[in-house]
């Protein structure tokens, strides 16, 4: 790729000489130079919003209109990854310092020494290609944590992340919350798929900002379903707290509906607390892994809240049996929930 660099100067034959002596560098297509020009620093501002590509800006000091020193300011405070040689006249210690004060890269005197600019450019080209590659890693940085946990993030950025098993879990204590909005399939029939996902994401947004407060980790998005992990003290009594905000702030929502949609559909959780085993599934080979948890405690959350009715909280005997004495239950039934050879006992947790 060619290295856009504009050169800011009032001394017109300075144009006709830059091409002259890098007429090389011009001609190389593939990673040559590109030269725009302007001769004071009102004309380089306008240039670098025209070219906001530029990589380089090669600058006098003394100019009309604004100077350069004026221009650095600017640019060094607007546009970070631009970054800027000082070529000057004036290349005493004091000016030297002032320009470096002011955000300049490097200094190069009058009269030029084309070789020494050329080993400045590529010098100073290093460090812009650097410091884009750092933005871009911490712009897709912040895409990434927009589909992944920071949880997972932390795990794979811990040393023996790379170079160990990928696929080794470890069996920790927690609580899991799966949180299903009730007859949305039925919604899906008769509403635009634009307004289904606008409906899906306002009460996904709800149902994060919920779990989130009480220190969940959403695991995954599962189609109108959200499964969440909490980890830690008291993450059994969090999980609850969570499932308890999720259906009042649901259920107290003002936020407008879709046209063709008469009430706000209810939401059945359920919650499960026990030891599961947390880490990546997938194929290492190919480089495609979930970070996730998995077990019986996990499998029995899910089947729960299948079993839940709409609006209801729904744990197991076994969890009932680690709630503390605010959390009031009531028993719904005994049934037999799929891949489960015994019957499982069902409560619902109260207001």
């Amino acid at each position: 790729m060619r290295t856009k660099i504009l050169v800011v100067d009032d001394e017109l034959d300075l144009e006709e000489l830059i091409r002259q002596r890098f007429r090389r560098k011009i001609r190389d297509e593939a990673g040559g130079y590109e030269f725009i020009f302007a001769h004071n620093g009102e004309e380089a501002l306008r240039q670098v919003a025209d070219h906001p590509d530029t990589a380089i800006i090669l600058s006098d000091i003394n100019m009309p209109v604004m100077d350069g020193l004026a221009l650095l300011t600017r640019t060094h405070a607007e546009h970070p990854a631009i970054k800027t040689v000082m070529v000057s006249a004036y290349g005493d210690l004091a000016n030297i310092r002032t320009a470096m004060n002011h955000g300049a890269f490097d200094f190069v005197t009058k009269p030029i020494d084309f070789q020494d600019l050329e080993l400045t450019i590529e010098k100073t080209l290093t460090q812009v290609r650097l410091l884009r590659q750092q933005q871009q890693s911490e712009h897709e940085n912040n895409i990434l944590k927009m589909y992944v946990d920071g949880g997972v993030i932390a795990f794979m950025a811990h040393p023996d992340a790379a170079g160990g098993d990928l696929l080794r879990g470890e069996i920790i204590e927690a609580s899991v919350a799966f949180v299903d909005v009730c007859g949305f399939t039925a919604l899906s029939e008769q509403l635009a798929p634009t307004a289904v996902v606008a409906l899906l994401n306002s009460y996904f947004d709800q149902m994060v900002a919920a779990i989130v407060a009480h220190g969940g980790l959403v695991d995954k998005f599962m189609g109108d379903a959200v499964m969440a992990v909490f980890r830690g003290d008291d993450h059994l009594r969090r999980a609850l707290l969570a499932a308890r905000a999720i259906r009042r702030n649901l259920a107290a929502s003002t936020r407008p509906l879709p046209a063709g949609v008469a009430q706000r559909p209810a939401v059945s959780i359920g919650v499960n607390s026990g030891e599961m085993v947390s880490g990546n599934i997938g194929s290492a080979s190919l480089k495609r892994l979930d970070y996730t948890v998995i077990g019986d405690t996990v499998n029995l959350a899910q089947r729960l809240q299948a079993a839940a009715a709409p609006g209801q909280i729904v744990v197991s005997e076994s969890t009932r049996a680690q709630l503390e004495d605010d959390f009031e239950t009531a028993f719904v039934s005994e049934v037999k929930l799929k891949n489960k050879s015994l019957p499982v006992c069902l409560y619902q947790v109260l207001n």
